[in-house]
């Protein structure tokens, strides 16, 4: 009695198709596998960039904990470049505008090494910026 049901001759809604030109995975919403699936790479590169980080802050005022924040932030970012990277080229999700950074950055500290003027490092970081995400966005 409490319940309505629908008019017979209405049809049936029809399921939904999944996107044409993605991964099976990507469509049923699983992450995609590295590579080295069973060993996890990327959870002990974070763990042990952690440690470098936190260590390097303890030794902040010796040359060797500077460079252990370096190691510690570089080994951090590259494992999360990585899944970034395997999810966006995969399909599962796109990580457009953080995978646009890398470049951006690059150049930006290669003008500066260069000892371009201080008004073109920005420009140049933006434009790069830019064109690399509307190239990345385009191809997902």
């Amino acid at each position: 009695m409490g319940r309505r049901s629908r008019k017979r001759g209405d049809p049936a809604p029809a399921p939904a198709r999944p996107p044409v030109g993605r991964p099976a995975a990507a469509r049923r919403g699983e992450r995609p596998r590295a590579p080295w699936h069973p060993f996890p790479l990327v959870e002990l590169s974070v763990l042990i960039g952690l440690v470098l980080i936190v260590w390097g802050l303890f030794r902040a005022d010796e040359d060797s904990g500077r460079v252990m924040l370096l190691c510690g932030m570089a080994l951090g970012s590259l494992a999360g470049l990585e899944t970034a990277l395997r999810e966006h080229f995969s399909g599962y999700r796109s990580h457009a505008l953080l995978l646009s950074a890398l470049p951006a950055v690059l150049v930006a500290g290669v003008l500066f090494v260069a000892r371009a003027p201080w008004v073109t490092v920005p420009i140049a970081a933006v434009l790069v910026f830019g064109a690399v995400f509307l190239a990345l966005r385009r191809r997902s």
